[in-house]
């Protein structure tokens, strides 16, 4: 977190946040005192803190993100704030699960999202002090309540309409092209990605699960902790309908990829990957039967996750080809 300074007085967005936004919240009284940190994040995400009554909101900029027209910002404003909606309207607004409260948006200042500010610790936090402190203990605690979280909200939007491979596997192609415009894989070796994609694709058990909604970006950074079981999602921009092991896959993925940039060795990662499988399974009737069909069907999302991070312009050359290895290892 960056801080940049105060809010002016003179800038548009401090009266829409004293006059609109604050009042929502039940914050009246002196002219607030707003300072200003920059968040990381993948779009234009600030704190705002009032020094006067303390109060912190989270502003969500969609306008300025790289290839994204006027429209397209406008329309990822409004799908972020109905997800949030969404599904606090089915339940999740309080202990163990929680959804950030969506207090406002404003397509005229520069579409801006603004939510209240939750309080909590990410997963990556969690997985980097596993490998670098032994914290192991922490980080299956928090991978059940992840698991949980997860099975409670696809278990209760569940469609009963059947998977669709299709639509991931169009996601993979696109994961593919963007590998191949930015150099960072050759014509051969996409060609061979698509044929192990295609024999994915023929797979009926692909096809079996009902699809339910997934939060989309199930990335470390995306999930915060409390005390117990409480959890935490933000950044809900990408939610969709699709088969739960969009979000399961995409887990499993970033835990092996923490190991593999931050301990060297991938292997550590098995007993925090199948505690979590073993522990989403665990919400349904038959755990056992739940626990082997994922297995069977998450290894095609891990690929995709793993391909998603190589992409990365971040990502150094020697490291892009550890994960487009592991990424073809995972999907044969």
């Amino acid at each position: 977190m960056k801080y940049l300074g105060h809010l002016s007085r003179k800038d548009p967005l401090y009266g829409y946040l004293s006059y609109d936004i604050l009042p929502q919240v039940g914050v009246h009284g002196p002219s607030p005192d707003f300072r200003v940190y920059q968040l990381q994040a993948s779009n234009h995400v600030y704190l705002y803190e009032d020094q006067v009554s303390r109060t912190r909101l989270i502003g969500k900029f969609f306008i300025g993100v790289a290839n994204r027209s006027p429209e397209g910002s406008f329309h990822y404003m409004e799908r972020e704030f109905n997800n949030l909606n969404h599904l606090r309207s089915i339940g999740f607004t309080g202990y163990p699960h929680y959804i950030a409260r969506p207090i406002g948006r404003n397509a005229g200042l520069n579409c801006i999202l603004v939510e209240e500010f939750c309080y909590g610790i990410s997963l990556d936090d969690f997985i980097v002090k596993a490998i670098r402190e032994g914290a192991r203990d922490a980080l299956f605690q928090k991978l059940t309540a992840l698991a949980y979280f997860l099975a409670t909200i696809h278990n209760r939007t569940a469609t009963g309409v059947r998977g669709d491979m299709n639509a991931d596997c169009s996601y993979f192609d696109r994961i593919m092209d963007q590998l191949k415009n930015r150099g960072y894989i050759g014509w051969d070796e996409a060609e061979n990605f698509h044929r192990l994609k295609e024999q994915w694709r023929g797979k009926e058990f692909m096809w079996e699960d009902n699809q339910v909604l997934v939060h989309g970006d199930m990335t470390p950074t995306n999930v915060l902790f409390g005390d117990g079981l409480w959890v935490i999602a933000i950044d809900l921009e990408r939610m969709k309908i699709a088969d739960r092991v969009f979000d399961v896959g995409r887990v499993v993925a970033e835990i092996k990829h923490f190991f593999m940039q931050y301990a060297g060795n991938k292997w550590l990662a098995e007993p925090f990957i199948g505690h979590f499988l073993w522990e989403y399974a665990c919400h349904f009737p038959d755990r056992e039967r739940a626990f082997r069909s994922l297995v069977r069907r998450v290894p095609f999302h891990m690929g995709i996750t793993l391909l998603r991070i190589a992409r990365n312009s971040w990502i150094t050359g020697a490291y892009r080809r550890q994960l487009l290895d592991e990424a073809w290892e995972t999907l044969r």
